[in-house]
């Protein structure tokens, strides 16, 4: 691939015929409801997607309870721009009701992000966790979600050697690229937040780095539980130009999404609506004007929950 190395991927070759890449294939493959089956292919049908990806809590739990996390992966050349766009939908699958955020952009721009070749850390940081894939349009669709998501794999292990400890066990090479990341992009995390995300996916993780190290061409060796990686001096110190460059801007374009996602959210007003009754009990009421100006109306929003929520305070002390 032409260009500036910094331009360039980690990880140009290809992983066909690869453990790593069989691997991930399988795991994509993981059981789902079928409400979530179904919601990501009304989604495909309505956007012509080549494929929808399913991520998230409610993946590691199976409940539906929540909001299902779906990527919807369109085709055409990779956009330019801020993305991906994001969205808030609810549907009601046999009786029961659903909400999902939705993030779309295409795979095309995806496989750039996960193969480290972009400024964004989100989706290489995001896709090395588990992931299914609800929906794909035939088996080139599958084959090329499943290389991105391997790609992600290979550009986190190539950074988790390098930020990770001279000699540690599996959890605390992903532990130390976690801490990163958060950093990056603009994240606030409770201290201890990427040791619970390896405890709940300790299957996922089980073995996934020497492959990806494997992959990436980085020699290791493991006594017991502690693995001991050697990258190369060269080696660590474009890993290190590369990952500084994120780390300088990162906050910035995650911020620049914040201030895009304010004004372009689809279903904001609702999913706010959802949030707020979910978490104090007093349900809003979304009238034309909350749904078209959402910014503009959460202060009115927050000050008429907070005056509500102070009554039934007061009616319950009273009682």
């Amino acid at each position: 691939m032409s260009g500036p190395p910094e331009n360039r991927p980690l990880e140009d070759r290809p992983l066909e015929d690869h453990p790593l890449e069989d691997r991930i294939a399988a795991g994509l493959e993981r059981d789902m409801p079928e409400a979530v089956r179904a919601f990501a292919g009304m989604l495909a049908a309505e956007t012509g997607a080549r494929a929808v990806l399913f991520y998230g809590s409610n993946l590691r739990t199976g409940s539906l309870d929540g909001v299902l996390d779906f990527y919807v992966l369109l085709p055409g050349a990779p956009e330019s721009g801020i993305w991906p766009r994001v969205s808030y939908r609810e549907w009601i699958f046999e009786g029961t009701p659903l909400r999902a955020k939705i993030a779309t952009m295409t795979l095309a721009k995806f496989r750039q992000a996960a193969a480290g070749a972009l400024i964004d850390t989100t989706i290489w940081a995001r896709f090395v966790q588990p992931s299914a894939l609800a929906f794909a349009r035939d088996t080139d669709a599958a084959q090329d979600v499943a290389q991105a998501v391997a790609d992600a794999s290979v550009t986190a292990a190539r950074l988790a050697a390098v930020l990770g400890p001279e000699c540690g066990s599996a959890e605390d090479y992903w532990a130390a690229l976690f801490r990163a990341t958060y950093k990056a992009e603009f994240r606030v995390e409770k201290p201890g937040r990427e040791r619970s995300i390896l405890d709940a996916n300790a299957a996922h993780f089980d073995g996934l780095l020497p492959l990806a190290l494997d992959r990436a061409g980085i020699a290791w060796q493991c006594v017991g539980a502690e693995y001991r990686i050697d990258v190369p001096a060269a080696e660590q110190r474009r890993v290190r130009r590369w990952w500084s460059k994120r780390q300088r801007l990162g906050k910035a374009l995650n911020l620049t999404r914040l201030v895009k996602a304010s004004t372009t959210f689809d279903g904001a007003a609702r999913y706010a609506a959802w949030k707020i009754e979910r978490h104090t009990g007093v349900p809003v009421t979304i009238t034309p004007w909350r749904e078209k100006h959402p910014v503009l109306a959460a202060p009115g929003v927050l000050f008429s929950v907070w005056r509500r929520r102070g009554r039934q305070s007061g009616s319950r002390s009273r009682g």
